[in-house]
C-alpha cells in the first residue's frame, strides 16, 4: 500500500481499479466534477484529507485493460473531438473508455483518442498529448479495503503443537494410518522432542509414521 491519504491509497495495478476512486493530478489535488459536465482541478487538500464528493468517481472495468468512470452526477467521463474531457453521457460508448498505463512506478490515463489526460492552462481537464510527460502523470486512489491474505500451506492436522498433531494425524488419515484398540486412539507416549526437530527439517509426517510403527496396536504401520 502506497501513500495513504485520509484512507485513500494509491492504485498500482489495473486489478485494483474498482469501486470508488479519485484521480490525483498534483499533490493532494484531484480532478473535480462541475455541474456543467466539465472538469477542473480541485483545491489541494491537507495531508490527512481524502477527496471531496465531486472528486470521487465509480470505476467500472470493461476489459482486461479498459475501464469507464462515472461521476457523482451519474454521467460517464468521455472525450470530445477537441480533446476536452467531459461527463455528459448516460451510456458507455467508445469515447467513454479509458486505459490506465503503468510504467516505472508511474501511471498515466489514456483517453479514447490515444492521448493522455492533463490539466490545461485554461483550467480544464483535457487529453491532447500522445506522449506522457510529467504533466500527464496521475495517481488513482481508492478507498476500498484491501484484502491481505497470508499464504498458509499447512494442512489442518499440522497446526498446533506436536502433541496435538500426533493425535490429529491418524484421525484425519484414518483409512491409511489409523488404528484403534477398544475404540480408543493409542498415541506413543515416548519423548516427542524428535518430532519438533523433524517438523523444522520438513520430515514431520515421516517421523509421525515412524513413531506409530513402533506401537504394536497400529497394524498399518509396522
Amino acid at each position: 500500500m502506497l501513500c495513504s491519504t485520509g484512507g485513500w491509497w494509491v492504485v498500482t495495478s489495473f486489478g485494483e481499479m474498482s469501486g470508488t476512486v479519485a484521480i490525483e493530478m498534483q499533490n493532494n489535488a484531484y480532478i473535480h466534477a462541475l455541474d456543467t459536465g466539465l472538469f477542473t482541478l480541485g483545491a489541494p487538500h491537507n495531508e490527512d484529507e481524502g477527496p471531496d464528493p465531486p472528486e470521487q468517481f465509480t470505476a467500472i472495468k470493461l476489459s482486461d485493460s479498459r475501464l469507464a468512470l462515472k461521476s457523482g452526477y451519474g454521467k460517464y467521463l468521455g472525450i470530445t473531438s477537441e480533446g476536452l474531457v467531459v461527463g455528459r453521457s448516460d451510456a458507455i460508448g467508445s469515447r467513454e473508455q479509458w486505459e490506465p498505463v503503468f510504467q516505472n512506478g508511474n501511471m498515466a490515463l489514456m483517453a479514447a483518442n490515444s492521448c493522455f489526460i492533463s490539466y490545461s492552462e485554461d483550467g480544464d481537464i483535457e487529453a491532447k498529448n500522445k506522449t506522457a510527460g510529467d504533466g500527464e502523470m496521475v495517481k488513482m486512489r481508492s478507498c476500498a479495503e484491501k484484502e491481505v491474505k497470508q499464504k498458509d500451506d499447512l494442512v489442518d492436522e499440522d497446526r498446533g503443537n506436536v502433541k496435538s498433531c500426533e493425535v490429529s494425524y491418524p484421525v484425519v488419515h484414518r483409512k491409511k494410518f489409523q488404528s484403534f484398540q477398544d475404540r480408543r486412539l493409542r498415541v506413543n507416549e515416548e519423548d516427542n522432542s524428535n518430532l519438533k526437530r523433524a517438523r523444522t527439517d520438513g520430515k514431520f509426517h515421516e517421523a509421525l509414521l515412524d513413531r506409530r510403527s513402533k506401537m504394536k496396536a497400529d497394524r498399518y504401520c509396522k
